[in-house]
């Protein structure tokens, strides 16, 4: 199987969703921040690893301690995929995390606050410039 291929693609989605079941409803460690979310999954193409991208809302003390929980709780969850998935291999899972949903919120605000500072032009009207005549 191939990496970008549509049966990895599709297991990647279906390892993805079993995931973020089992780490918002089963999954009970104190460790694991509730607003934690997988954000991608890349199953390997022998199906013997999977790296998954986790999205932690929180500060970088909360961000280790999930790490350190979805970690503990990794081969529990390897098991929960085993029933549930029917694959050939069920992938041992590696957690990393994933930074993109926070800088694309830092960016956006700071986008927001470009854009605050722009003074706003004044309307013209049906698109003609200060100085241009119509013809009547």
């Amino acid at each position: 199987m191939r990496k970008n291929s549509i049966k990895n693609t599709r297991i990647n989605g279906e390892v993805q969703k079993e995931l973020s079941t089992l780490i918002s409803r089963e999954i009970k460690d104190p460790r694991i921040n509730p607003m934690t979310s997988v954000v991608h999954v890349e199953v390997a193409p022998d199906l013997k690893t999977a790296k998954v991208f986790i999205s932690v809302l929180g500060d970088e003390e909360s961000k280790k301690a999930t790490l350190q929980g979805l970690r503990s709780a990794a081969a529990y969850m390897r098991g929960q995929l085993a029933k549930s998935l029917n694959l050939r291999n069920t992938p041992e899972l590696t957690f990393v995390i994933d930074n993109s949903i926070e800088y694309g919120v830092h960016m956006s605000k700071l986008i927001d606050e470009v854009n605050k500072n722009i003074p706003d032009r004044p309307d013209q009207e049906d698109g003609m410039e200060e100085g241009d005549q119509r013809d009547h």
